[in-house]
């Protein structure tokens, strides 16, 4: 396993440090994905770099794959429509806050994302 040491000033990195490109043009063929663990250990070697192959999906996609990615765009959509809505947006805040100590969801996003989710789901039943 490769061992990093950063230079002054960058403590950490996490995420692909690169990515190859879809048209594959000027940009490197493996994926470079730098990680940054943040538990208490003894060891002092919490940053890790891993190096990834391009891959190409080999079966297609599925139907009930496809009905899943429609409802992430369609709640996803919904979620930025509903956070904006200053007409909505007080009463979704005092339900978030009723609901948050009662082991409801703990973040505002998570509870929009709950409702538009739960709207959505209603609407597509039948």
């Amino acid at each position: 396993m490769a061992k990093v040491e950063w230079s002054t000033g960058i403590d950490s990195v996490s995420g692909a440090l690169s990515k190859p490109s879809k048209s594959g043009q000027h940009s490197c063929t493996k994926m470079l994905l730098g990680t940054h663990r943040v538990a208490a250990t003894e060891s002092s070697d919490c940053n890790r770099v891993y190096m990834r192959k391009k891959t190409k999906r080999s079966t297609p996609v599925k139907a009930n794959e496809q009905l899943v990615r429609a409802r992430f765009i369609s709640v996803s959509a919904a979620v930025r429509a509903r956070e904006k809505n200053l007409s909505t947006l007080t009463e979704d805040q005092e339900a978030f806050e009723a609901q948050k100590n009662l082991a409801g969801r703990k973040t505002f996003k998570a509870y929009l994302w709950q409702v538009c989710g739960d709207e959505y789901d209603a609407q597509h039943q039948g």
